[in-house]
């Protein structure tokens, strides 16, 4: 077994308020000079919702969630919650936990596939918080295909279907939009370029949505888009975006409605509330396809579940081969530790500074 004082809830963080949503911007565009009139331009979608996000009252709601979970399995492990662009930040939280004791940190980050964002800036993240102290973190793996993750899309995709087919959408009339963030493409080919074109993170992806496809929806053709594009528009970014594949589908004549799973994410914060909501939702409604849009997984019972059990497994040193997975390239490998400062192996066999994929 190895041995943890708490759970650090790692997540990316975001504005609570009018005041909050320049400097907010300001975190996360950091070391790019983006002067604060760019950003304002940028920040609309934050301003017409009164400069909060929802992200880091749904990291509340999961972590007084994944306590319940704990408690209800007589597990002793404190849960604290840290983010990434805004308060609570995670020096602030390492520094606690090291007050109050806590030294050996298992980080849950909110993240379930393999990029830059999702893996290697949340290890630097810890890096930076954890140097000069005496706090280490492991993090659990990427959780894309584990069933606690999935199965709250399948419940989704079922739902959405049926209903499209009671308003009288014939089932092969419907078509499954799988959306995730879209990146950079050559940040796509880093994630892991032996799993083909756009690495491991568009392979993730298209494995899982296959399997959330074939449990729910298995008449429904489906594909998988792209949204949330940012930065240099000279920079090739993965595509299609999805207003662009909602467009092409009924100009096309090939569906008459629209499911639009955002399975990029775990909770509906705010690039699902507009980017999808909004826009995809708007979009869908000009080209008159039907659309519903399926929740993320938030407090799902399964998803918090199944967090818990991702924790056990690396409390329990669980074997590889007896790791739950739902896809051929799961389940995803161990990370190396992070301790003051500089990356370190639990493990002897696992190199001590390690890549984002295999």
């Amino acid at each position: 077994m190895t041995h943890y004082d708490a759970i650090l809830l790692s997540s990316f963080g975001g504005p609570e308020g009018q005041d909050d949503v320049i400097p907010f911007l300001r975190n996360v565009t950091a070391g790019r000079g983006i002067p604060d009139e760019r950003l304002e331009e940028v920040a609309h979608h934050y301003r017409h919702f009164g400069g909060v996000s929802p992200i880091n009252e749904q990291n509340r709601q999961l972590k007084a969630a994944l306590e319940a979970e704990l408690a209800a399995r007589d597990i002793d492990l404190p849960v604290y919650w840290g983010n990434r662009n805004w308060a609570p930040y995670f020096r602030d939280v390492v520094a606690e936990a090291e007050a109050n004791g806590h030294t050996e940190l298992l980080g849950l980050v909110t993240s379930a596939y393999t990029s830059y964002s999702g893996v290697g800036q949340y290890r630097e993240d810890f890096e930076k918080a954890t140097a000069g102290t005496r706090v280490s973190i492991d993090r659990i793996r990427e959780f894309f295909d584990h069933p606690g993750f999935v199965q709250p899309f399948v419940e989704g995709v079922t739902d959405a279907a049926a209903s499209l087919v009671a308003a009288g959408v014939a089932p092969d009339r419907i078509h499954v939009l799988y959306v995730t963030h879209s990146i950079p493409t050559a940040a796509a080919v880093a994630s892991g370029p032996e799993f083909g074109d756009g690495g491991a993170y568009v392979a993730q992806h298209l494995a899982v949505a296959s399997v959330i496809s074939e449990a729910a929806a298995p008449d429904a053709p489906w594909s998988l888009a792209y949204q949330s594009r940012s930065g240099d528009p000279r920079t090739p970014w993965l595509e299609p975006d999805i207003n662009d594949a909602i467009g092409e589908l009924a100009v096309g004549g090939r569906a008459d409605a629209v499911v639009i799973v955002p399975f990029g994410f775990v909770s509906d914060h705010m690039e699902v509330m507009w980017d999808l909501d909004n826009e995809a939702v708007a979009t869908a409604g000009e080209h008159r396809l039907e659309v519903r849009r399926v929740p993320t997984p938030g407090v799902h019972p399964a998803f918090v579940r199944g967090l818990v059990d991702l924790v056990l497994e690396r409390v329990n040193d669980v074997p590889t081969e007896e790791r739950p997975h739902l896809t051929s390239l799961g389940p995803w490998p161990d990370h190396a530790r992070v301790a003051s400062g500089a990356v370190v192996s639990s493990d002897p066999a696992v190199p001590a500074v390690e890549a984002t994929t295999r």
